[in-house]
């Protein structure tokens, strides 16, 4: 298609099923199924994405892997007890996973091993977010403290007490500051401080929190708006109606030079829509939207970084950094190994790869029931 490549929306709902949906850029949009999958015993609480690989957390304790390549199921990682609370990846080399169990673990994604598996909260881990660099990470929990890590060494760097417990943090991509939420309140801190520069409060409980640029916040909570703010005014620049129910999830993302912003609602809705940047103060325009008759929970997008698609908050992991990340950054090895050895067998046991299934069409999916082990 001259327009380019599709992109493709995943999304994870209380179905237990990981839906694909293939959102074709041409004139108009066109959003079409693509795959679903069986993979969990629970409903889907989080997801996330690099160049190849989708995954996914569940209540059911574990993390699916899916190679988008390939449009098969890579295999699966059991090192948590608990549900799968927060999933990222840096780069094309690592993954850092959440739960409710307090643990953060440190995956390596060429071989998927658990490199590092930290106690990092004294109740669950609700959110983790990488810096743009790699060596730093940051993550609340339910025993309201907020935590810096130091990825190179595997080890905290500070803690902070909260007064509530927070449920959101996000670095912004050139991190130079971080957001945290609690409730309905977002918190503004400035790396180089380490304080407040300035809160947001909304009046509903926000769900998800998205940089659309450095300086530019996309809020969507218990309702069926999406705002956006600037984090040097703290002041609402603009706000729409996007769905017709409270919205679950939002993600943004960049391709050829377009601001596109993806919404999951609670009405069953995934909407694609197209950012102005330099007209901020109007609505989106709607490019294309489906039904999914799901109970949405948790949303990301796959881009084929084969084409020029670049993700918004990933902009800084280039190619070039991935290669010096098993050297330098995110727990050298050598370290971990040693530190890690008593765990080893643990490791083994714990990752599972069963016979790589091909992600079913959901016209073909009773036709290939039979060859599916659910």
């Amino acid at each position: 298609m001259a327009a380019g490549p599709a992109v493709e929306v995943v999304a994870g709902c209380y179905e237990q099923v990981l839906l694909g949906f293939a959102a074709l850029p041409a004139e108009p949009w066109t959003v079409v199924p693509d795959f679903t999958h069986h993979a969990h015993t629970a409903s889907l609480s989080a997801v996330a994405v690099n160049n190849r690989y989708v995954v996914t957390g569940s209540r059911d304790e574990t993390i699916q892997i899916y190679d988008m390549k390939k449009k098969v199921e890579h295999g699966a990682l059991l090192q948590h007890n608990g549900t799968i609370t927060c999933l990222e990846f840096y780069g094309t080399s690592h993954l850092l996973s959440g739960a409710e169990d307090g643990l953060i673990c440190i995956w390596n994604t060429k071989r998927w091993e658990c490199l590092k598996s930290i106690k990092a909260h004294k109740g669950h881990v609700t959110s983790i977010s990488i810096h743009p660099s790699g060596k730093l990470a940051l993550s609340v929990g339910t025993d309201k403290t907020l935590r810096t890590w130091n990825l190179v060494e595997g080890r905290p760097a500070f803690i902070k007490n909260l007064k509530q417990n927070a449920h959101i943090i996000k670095w912004s991509p050139d991190g130079e500051r971080y957001v945290t939420v609690i409730s309905n309140k977002v918190d503004i801190y400035r790396l180089d401080t380490a304080s407040i520069t300035g809160t947001i409060t909304t009046e509903k409980r926000i769900s998800s929190l998205r940089f659309i640029t450095d300086s530019i916040l996309a809020i969507a909570g218990d309702d069926e708006t999406v705002r956006f703010y600037s984090c040097d005014s703290q002041k609402c620049l603009c706000e729409f109606k996007a769905h017709e129910n409270r919205i679950k999830d939002i993600y943004s993302f960049e391709r050829e030079g377009q601001h596109l912003i993806v919404t999951a609602s609670s009405d069953g809705y995934i909407k694609v829509w197209n950012l102005d940047l330099n007209k901020i103060k109007d609505a989106p325009s709607l490019l294309c939207e489906v039904n999914t008759k799901a109970r949405l929970t948790c949303l990301a997008v796959w881009l084929d970084q084969g084409s020029e698609l670049k993700e918004n908050c990933d902009k800084t992991a280039t190619s070039s950094q991935a290669n010096q990340d098993e050297k330098s950054s995110i727990v050298r090895k050598k370290k971990v190994c040693r530190t890690d050895r008593s765990d080893k067998t643990v490791k083994t046991d714990r990752k599972i790869t069963p016979k790589k299934r091909k992600l079913e069409t959901p016209l073909q999916k009773k036709k290939k029931k039979h060859s599916s082990s659910e």
